[in-house]
Protein backbone atom coordinates (compact mmCIF):
# COMPACT_ATOMS: atom_id res chain seq x y z
CA UNK A 1 0.00 0.00 0.00
CA UNK A 2 1.57 3.13 -0.79
CA UNK A 3 2.13 5.80 1.91
CA UNK A 4 -0.40 8.15 1.47
CA UNK A 5 -3.34 5.96 1.57
CA UNK A 6 -2.50 4.79 4.87
CA UNK A 7 -3.32 6.74 8.15
CA UNK A 8 -1.28 8.24 10.15
CA UNK A 9 -1.38 6.41 13.62
CA UNK A 10 -0.78 8.34 17.58
CA UNK A 11 2.13 7.89 18.90
CA UNK A 12 1.96 8.08 22.64
CA UNK A 13 5.87 8.12 23.05
CA UNK A 14 8.21 5.76 24.81
CA UNK A 15 9.12 4.40 21.52
CA UNK A 16 12.25 5.08 19.95
CA UNK A 17 12.50 7.30 16.65
CA UNK A 18 13.41 5.61 13.56
CA UNK A 19 16.57 4.26 12.56
CA UNK A 20 19.24 5.74 9.19
CA UNK A 21 18.76 2.12 7.99
CA UNK A 22 14.53 2.35 8.63
CA UNK A 23 14.36 5.94 6.91
CA UNK A 24 15.95 5.22 3.62
CA UNK A 25 13.48 3.12 2.48
CA UNK A 26 10.71 5.52 3.39
CA UNK A 27 12.47 8.50 2.01
CA UNK A 28 12.54 6.91 -1.54
CA UNK A 29 8.88 6.56 -1.43
CA UNK A 30 8.01 10.37 -0.83
CA UNK A 31 8.66 13.54 -3.23
CA UNK A 32 12.65 13.49 -3.57
CA UNK A 33 12.03 17.52 -2.94
CA UNK A 34 11.92 16.18 0.96
CA UNK A 35 15.40 16.48 2.68
CA UNK A 36 16.50 14.16 6.03
CA UNK A 37 18.05 16.57 8.44
CA UNK A 38 20.11 14.99 11.00
CA UNK A 39 18.33 11.88 11.16
CA UNK A 40 15.48 13.97 13.27
CA UNK A 41 13.13 15.42 10.56
CA UNK A 42 12.53 15.85 7.11
CA UNK A 43 11.24 19.01 5.20
CA UNK A 44 10.36 20.43 2.19
CA UNK A 45 10.37 23.81 0.37
CA UNK A 46 7.77 24.89 -1.57
CA UNK A 47 7.51 27.46 -4.41
CA UNK A 48 4.46 30.00 -5.07
CA UNK A 49 3.51 32.67 -7.57
CA UNK A 50 2.09 35.11 -4.38
CA UNK A 51 1.50 34.99 -0.87
CA UNK A 52 -2.29 33.81 -1.04
CA UNK A 53 -1.44 30.81 -3.25
CA UNK A 54 1.20 29.95 -0.07
CA UNK A 55 -0.97 30.77 2.20
CA UNK A 56 -3.84 28.54 0.83
CA UNK A 57 -1.45 25.64 0.73
CA UNK A 58 -0.62 26.31 3.97
CA UNK A 59 -4.31 25.65 4.46
CA UNK A 60 -4.97 22.55 2.72
CA UNK A 61 -1.97 21.32 4.48
CA UNK A 62 -3.16 21.99 7.45
CA UNK A 63 -6.58 20.19 7.06
CA UNK A 64 -4.71 16.99 6.08
CA UNK A 65 -2.43 17.41 9.69
CA UNK A 66 -6.24 17.90 11.04
CA UNK A 67 -7.74 14.87 9.68
CA UNK A 68 -4.64 12.54 10.35
CA UNK A 69 -4.13 14.02 13.95
CA UNK A 70 -0.58 14.87 12.81
CA UNK A 71 0.78 18.21 12.70
CA UNK A 72 3.64 19.53 10.63
CA UNK A 73 5.65 22.83 11.19
CA UNK A 74 4.80 25.61 8.71
CA UNK A 75 6.70 28.42 7.87
CA UNK A 76 4.88 30.77 5.39
CA UNK A 77 6.44 33.96 3.48
CA UNK A 78 5.82 35.65 0.16
CA UNK A 79 5.73 32.49 -2.53
CA UNK A 80 7.51 30.05 -0.10
CA UNK A 81 6.32 27.43 2.42
CA UNK A 82 8.73 25.12 4.25
CA UNK A 83 7.09 22.33 5.46
CA UNK A 84 9.26 20.30 8.34
CA UNK A 85 7.93 17.14 10.06
CA UNK A 86 8.69 14.95 13.06
CA UNK A 87 7.43 13.00 15.98
CA UNK A 88 7.57 15.32 18.50
CA UNK A 89 6.45 12.95 21.46
CA UNK A 90 9.33 10.55 20.44
CA UNK A 91 11.97 13.65 19.25
CA UNK A 92 12.23 12.33 15.94
CA UNK A 93 10.89 10.22 13.29
CA UNK A 94 8.09 7.70 12.69
CA UNK A 95 6.41 6.17 9.48
CA UNK A 96 3.64 8.40 10.22
CA UNK A 97 5.86 11.50 9.45
CA UNK A 98 6.50 9.81 5.94
CA UNK A 99 2.94 9.52 5.31
CA UNK A 100 2.09 12.80 6.62
CA UNK A 101 4.60 13.96 3.97
CA UNK A 102 3.43 11.51 0.83
CA UNK A 103 -0.47 13.11 1.11
CA UNK A 104 1.13 16.45 1.28
CA UNK A 105 3.16 15.97 -1.77
CA UNK A 106 -0.87 15.14 -3.22
CA UNK A 107 -1.81 18.54 -2.81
Amino acid sequence: MALHEKQCVPCQGGIPPLTNEEIEPLMTQVNEAWVLIADHHIERTFSFNDFQTALDFVNSAGAICESEGHHADFELSWGRVKVMIWTHKIDGLHESDFILAAKIDKI
